[in-house]
C-alpha cells in the first residue's frame, strides 16, 4: 500500500512538472523516454507536442522495435512554425536497459541514443545527437491492469545548425499502460527549451 501511495504521489508531482520547461529529443520535440518498452513486439504512436517558443505545435507518428534487451524507433511528423512557416521533422533512436532496481538501487534505467532533424524551406535546419539515462520504476495498481512508470530523462544534446552547441535536460515523464494495446505518455522538462509532450501508442 505504501508503495502504491508513493507511487501515486510521484506521478502527481511529474504530471505537474510537466507543464514548466523542456529540451529537445532527436527531432526538436519534448518527447523523452521510460527507461523499458511497454510493449513486447512492436509499436505504432502518435503524439502532440508545444515545443516551446516559436513554435506553436509539433504532430509527429512513430514506430519502435524491441529485440531482447534492445529497442528502436523511428519518428517523423511536422512542426508549425509561428511566423515563418514549418518544419519537417525525422529521426531515430536506440534504447537498451543497463540497471535493475534492487535493494540497493530502488530504480530501473537505461541508455538512450538519437540522432534527427528539423528542416524547412523557410527555417534554419538543425540536427540533434541526444544522450541521456532514463531512471524510473514501474507501479501496477491493485485490481487493475493499469501500470504507471514515472521517470526522469537527464540528457547532454550536442545541437549542430551552421555551427555547433551543447544543450542539457531534464525530462520529466510518466507513461500510462491502462490495457494490454494501449498506452498513453506525457513528458516535459527542465532545460533549454519550454515544452510538453502528449501521446498515445498502440502496443504489439
Amino acid at each position: 500500500m505504501a508503495r502504491n501511495l508513493f507511487g501515486g504521489v510521484f506521478v502527481l508531482a511529474l504530471l505537474t512538472g510537466a507543464a514548466g520547461t523542456s529540451s529537445a529529443q532527436e527531432t526538436g520535440t519534448p518527447v523523452f523516454r521510460a527507461p523499458f518498452r511497454a510493449f513486447e513486439h512492436h509499436e505504432f504512436g502518435l503524439s502532440i507536442s508545444d515545443p516551446g517558443e516559436g513554435v506553436g505545435a509539433a504532430f509527429e507518428g512513430s514506430y519502435r522495435y524491441g529485440s531482447g534487451a534492445y529497442d528502436f524507433g523511428l519518428r517523423g511528423g511536422i512542426a508549425d512554425y509561428n511566423g515563418p512557416g514549418s518544419a519537417a521533422l525525422l529521426g531515430a533512436d536506440f534504447r537498451t536497459q543497463v540497471v535493475s532496481y534492487s535493494e540497493s538501487f530502488p530504480l530501473d534505467g537505461s541508455l538512450t541514443l538519437g540522432f534527427g532533424c528539423a528542416f524547412g524551406s523557410d527555417v534554419e535546419d538543425v540536427c540533434y545527437l541526444p544522450v541521456g539515462i532514463s531512471l524510473g520504476r514501474r507501479f501496477e495498481l491493485e485490481n487493475s491492469s493499469t501500470v504507471f512508470v514515472p521517470y526522469l530523462h537527464p540528457i547532454v544534446i550536442p545541437t549542430f545548425s551552421g555551427g555547433s552547441d551543447v544543450g542539457f535536460s531534464l525530462g520529466l515523464g510518466v507513461d500510462i499502460k491502462f490495457s494490454e494495446k494501449w498506452a498513453i505518455r506525457v513528458s516535459g522538462g527542465l532545460g533549454d527549451l519550454e515544452g510538453v509532450g502528449v501521446g498515445i501508442a498502440y502496443l504489439r
